[in-house]
């Protein structure tokens, strides 16, 4: 069963562009949405600083964020999974 509160704990996915922080990953979540008035599809990106306590997300990697506490002056999402691995070289 759910608390009360994880029912409007947002989640997104994103892909992970900075892992050069201890225990903190920069996560770019991009969103398409159409103009109201010319139709034309527009593209947002936006950053968030997510928690990675295990420091186990890379560059490249595709994860999951959850909103969650304030953990520092910028960090408000935490790393729940891993859902697609880079393709190391």
């Amino acid at each position: 069963m759910k608390n009360r509160n994880e029912s409007i704990l947002q989640e997104k996915i994103g892909s992970v562009v900075s892992d050069k922080m201890k225990k903190t990953r920069i996560v770019v979540v991009e969103s398409i949405r159409q103009d109201p008035l010319y139709k034309k599809k527009i593209r947002s990106k936006k950053r968030f600083a997510a928690h990675d306590p295990r420091e186990v997300a890379k560059t490249g990697d595709v994860v999951r964020i959850r909103q969650t506490r304030p953990l520092s002056a910028t960090k408000r999402w935490i790393i729940t999974e891993i859902i697609r691995q880079a393709k190391t070289v």
